[in-house]
């Protein structure tokens, strides 16, 4: 099997993304890998030239600030990495800049890509998700998190990034998947609460004007991470690659798991997931088979 890997990143350093751990959490299951690099003034691209890896192809590019529609300009830039993929891998990994492959989790990725890789009903492959908050040792439970997504898909010029970037359509339409027991750890909601809140306002400017923003966001300085429905405690491991990251983590955060700030509606949906594992009306950017 061929196997290629792509990511997009820009100002990585300025807003702590863990895209060095990313990458390296790829690296073993691909033979390229392209990194979309934004046009950065933080030294993003020096970043991910220290990692020294043959696999990692530079695609410098520049940001359309005009795609803010549903945050179109994260779809945008992924489908750049994609195109500078070669066409004949078998299958192409994405990841974004905030999330990681646990190593545990590599005997089931790649099993499933060489089980599934000539039936070409299968045009890719869905992960579960974990969405850590705060800190590494919580996990988000309630419905505003989304469960699954498809990182790995075919390398189809017809497959292209959706929306913002969560998930992939073919000729605008869901592609038929294969579900995989494998995870992505998805990091994004934990940064030093200054960082957190510098990242949410820049994020916001990708689908919103500057009135929006000054209308909408809290001006604190730091981030309240504390205004959150419903957490889990994380009792399991993360990748290998976010040891010395976990261990320098500055800041304290702590939830009491029995709170839980969710409507009469919102606890019976949940409760019905957790005993049942149906989320009514869950939306899934994808077709199982």
């Amino acid at each position: 099997m061929k196997i290629g890997g792509f990511t997009l990143i820009k100002n990585g350093v300025r807003f702590d993304y863990p895209i060095v751990e990313a990458i390296q959490s790829l690296l073993p299951l691909v033979d390229i890998i392209v990194v979309a690099v934004g046009q950065s003034d933080d030294g993003t691209e020096d970043l991910i030239r220290s990692i020294k890896s043959p696999k990692i192809q530079i695609l410098p590019t520049i940001w359309n600030p005009e795609l803010k529609a549903g945050g179109a300009v994260l779809a945008d830039e992924t489908n750049k990495a994609f195109a500078g993929l070669p066409l004949d891998l078998d299958w192409a990994i994405y990841i974004q800049g905030d999330e990681c492959l646990h190593e545990q989790d590599y005997p089931a990725i790649r099993e499933a890509m060489k089980r599934w890789k000539d039936a070409p009903d299968v045009e890719g492959l869905l992960f579960k998700y974990r969405h850590f908050y705060g800190s590494y040792d919580y996990v988000g439970n309630s419905r505003q998190w989304y469960r699954h997504e498809i990182r790995i898909v075919r390398r189809n010029p017809e497959i292209s990034s959706w929306k913002d970037a969560q998930g992939f359509r073919k000729n605008s339409q869901k592609l038929h998947v294969k579900a995989i027991d494998a995870w992505i750890h998805h990091y994004g909601m934990v940064r030093p609460p200054r960082v957190q809140r510098q990242y949410r306002t820049h994020f916001a400017t990708l689908w919103h004007d500057q009135d929006w923003i000054d209308k909408n966001l809290p001006k604190e300085e730091d981030f309240d991470y504390s205004g959150i429905d419903s957490l889990a405690k994380y009792t399991g491991t993360h990748p290998a690659v976010m040891k010395d990251r976990i261990e320098r983590l500055n800041w304290p955060f702590a939830f009491d798991t029995n709170q839980i700030n969710l409507s009469i509606k919102n606890r019976i949906l949940m409760a019905i997931a957790r005993w049942t594992g149906w989320r009514i009306g869950e939306y899934r950017n994808f077709k199982r088979i």
